[in-house]
């Protein structure tokens, strides 16, 4: 199959369905596009060792290379490099502009808006402990598709949200909040090793799963957690129950994907991976 372009849009409507209908037929453009904050995929010669964007290695599935997208990625032209044992090589795809929308919340204890100097030394330690789960790259996965969806539920806060906590401006929403009622499992999108089980300042009770190539799941806000540090587990394992611990409005899972480091859009990671599953 051919490399493929697409345009994304959250959320399970009919528009969504069809886009993803069409990202699994052959493409007729040479070039693959993606948007800041998603994943695009990329056709591999056969002999590929090694694939880099931006200096950092990228996943590889078969081959394929998913190259993680950064929300500050600029529009234009971009190319991958693509090492074997005999050869260096550039292919190319493009960068088209999304416009991400506003979203504007209020928390009704101000400190998880504003946090008191004695949180911070918290915060920061916790952040510290993700940013090094984050910059891990265990190895490649032997099977990972299809991915599945941790929960069932709403769509509420989407992916690249431009986020207001109290009318003051924050960072924008790193992954998806998927509503569902108070303790409905949530299950691992796929197999991995938990790295982190911990109760965080904003995320309250958390669970990161390392699924290997530098794909890290992070699931926020549990009521309870049902699995333990370096514990490996398979695609469904219950991880823990849906909750609103840390900085929640109601009871939801947010779910965020990291790839090399990168947070990028989790429905249209596991589109643009299911798709091509599907595909071939």
């Amino acid at each position: 199959m051919k490399p493929k372009s697409f345009v994304l849009t959250n959320g399970p409507s009919p528009i969504y369905r069809v886009i993803v209908y069409l990202f699994a037929l052959p493409a007729v453009a040479a070039i693959p596009v993606g948007v800041p904050g998603g994943v695009v995929e990329i056709r591999l010669p056969l002999s590929t060792k090694n694939v880099f964007f931006n200096e950092v290695q990228q996943l590889r599935l078969d081959n394929r290379a998913i190259v993680a997208l950064p929300l500050t990625t600029k529009v234009g032209d971009h190319a991958i490099i693509v090492q074997s044992s005999k050869s260096r090589t550039e292919l190319p795809f493009k960068v088209i502009a999304k416009t991400y929308r506003e979203q504007h919340l209020t928390i009704e204890n101000q400190r998880l808006v504003e946090p008191l100097p004695s949180d911070l030394e918290r915060i920061e330690a916790e952040s510290a402990l993700m940013q090094n789960v984050y910059s891990q790259f265990s190895p490649m996965p032997k099977r990972l598709r299809p991915i599945t969806r941790p929960v069932q539920g709403v769509v509420t806060s989407e992916f690249g949200f431009r986020r207001f906590f109290n009318g003051q401006p924050r960072n924008p929403h790193s992954g998806v909040d998927i509503a569902a009622e108070h303790g409905t499992a949530v299950k691992s999108p796929a197999a991995g090793v938990i790295r982190v089980v911990g109760n965080f300042f904003f995320n309250g009770n958390t669970v990161l799963v390392d699924h290997g190539g530098g794909f890290i799941s992070m699931l926020c806000h549990l009521n309870t957690v049902n699995v333990r540090h370096r514990q490996r587990i398979e695609q469904d394992s219950i991880i823990g129950t849906v909750g609103a611990t840390g900085r929640a409005t109601g009871p939801h899972l947010h779910w965020s994907v990291s790839l090399q480091g990168t947070r990028v859009d989790p429905l249209i990671f596991i589109a643009v991976i299911n798709a091509s599953a599907n595909g071939e």
